[in-house]
């Protein structure tokens, strides 16, 4: 049974509720300056206990670097590219800031704050000096989403009541206005690329990430249908190429252009169905370093032989494919499974500048379809179809008014 007893100190008397847990061990909390206040504690731990929302006031006490790492060692089921992302920002960002508090002290303002702060820099005593730089939003929004996760796993086990990371106002993502290559501009960088010109074709002309494409085996080519089966991936994390699944898990086949096709047999031929299609049919190429590089190198050539050549990744070559696959006719449909996205939606999404045409060519087809509905009706059925030239706009807009009442 729960009892509340008086107690007296220094200031005087004071109440202590004494109660059961879950569990069946008894606890006790003191400090309540009335007995009206104990009662009303006591009262909502019975319900809570009952509801089963009861928070053991002691398991709050634990520490945020206690939770992220049992929250790391949990994470198998996220790809090793993605696990290391999270963990570099555990380490960078999270723990220094958050690992020794226990998780129940943490509130709202003080996340916001340090969310604040690393969208905003620390600046230093002199002009253009910092004592910590700003970070990218896309650095922040992961820092915030692992703390959010390491305080959601808190909430699951009922060391706290709620997250206090929900909600809070994360710095807003500007993407990177997207750079696509012309016929022409692909084939240049081709030439420039040199032993690589087959990567930057296979690139740009069929949409594959870098993984997809450097993990291609000889046995996914089919030759037959001018096709690519995309079922492997290979990512660098931490210096170390490690092969698993595409991105979204799913395997998809992809088109190859003629002349593509021909090039990769080419590269191929008399190696056996388990070789790598890029590179020596052994080693997983890997993806050119920051800074210096030959990707690089072969941007730079084409920059200063035509000056409109702009500066790419290798993952732009991804867009371009895309650019060139909507301006030879393709679908969203078909350009998302080309892609491998999710959904022609998040196609749509990420390349809705490629639809301003398709914008355009809806906005003529109703005025036409307009023009064909009412102008001939205005003076008679058979009425010849009026161009809408400037000076009969007014005459036109008065005769519709007139024909329909407006």
């Amino acid at each position: 049974m729960a009892t509340i007893k008086p107690y007296e100190t220094a200031a005087g008397k004071r109440y202590r509720v004494r109660y059961r847990k879950p569990d069946g061990a008894q606890t006790d909390k003191r400090g309540f300056r009335t007995k009206r206040e104990a009662e009303l504690f006591l009262a909502s731990t019975t319900i809570s206990k009952a509801t089963g929302e009861y928070i053991d006031p002691q398991a709050g006490r634990t520490t945020v670097r206690v939770i992220g790492a049992a929250w790391l060692a949990a994470q198998t089921h996220l790809k090793p590219s993605s696990k290391a992302a999270f963990a570099g920002s555990w380490r960078t960002h999270v723990e220094p800031q958050w690992g020794d508090r226990q998780v129940a002290s943490i509130n709202y303002s003080e996340i916001q704050a340090w969310v604040s702060e690393l969208t905003a820099g620390i600046p230093g005593p002199e002009e253009r000096e910092w004592v910590r730089k700003p970070k990218s939003a896309t650095t922040v929004h992961r820092a915030h989403s692992v703390l959010s996760a390491v305080l959601d796993a808190a909430a699951r086990d009922r060391l706290i009541a709620s997250n206090p990371a929900r909600g809070v106002k994360l710095p807003r993502k500007v993407g990177r206005r997207h750079a696509y290559l012309t016929h022409a501009q692909v084939a240049h960088l081709a030439r420039e690329a040199k032993e690589h010109s087959l990567l930057v074709n296979l690139l740009a002309y069929t949409g594959l990430r870098w993984g997809e494409a450097t993990a291609l085996h000889v046995s996914d080519i089919d030759q037959m249908r001018k096709r690519l089966r995309v079922s492997r991936n290979a990512v660098t994390v931490a210096g170390k190429i490690i092969p698993g699944t595409p991105k979204t898990h799913r395997a998809r086949t992809v088109p190859v252009p003629a002349f593509l096709l021909a090039d990769l047999l080419e590269q191929v031929e008399g190696r056996g169905p388990d070789a790598l299609v890029i590179g020596d049919g052994v080693t997983h190429q890997s993806a050119p370093a920051a800074g210096r590089n030959w990707f690089s190198g072969a941007v730079k050539r084409c920059r200063a032989i035509d000056s409109t050549f702009p500066v790419i990744t290798p993952h732009d070559l991804r867009h371009t494919a895309a650019s060139l696959a909507i301006q030879a006719g393709a679908n969203v449909k078909a350009v998302q499974r080309m892609l491998g996205h999710a959904s022609a939606a998040m196609t749509l999404d990420v390349y809705a500048d490629l639809f301003e045409d398709d914008l355009d060519a809806v906005g003529a087809a109703m005025d036409d379809a307009r023009r064909a509905h009412i102008l001939p009706t205005l003076d008679h059925p058979q009425r010849p179809l009026r161009s809408l030239d400037a000076p009969q706009v007014p005459q036109i807009h008065a005769e519709l008014e007139a024909a329909t009442g407006a």
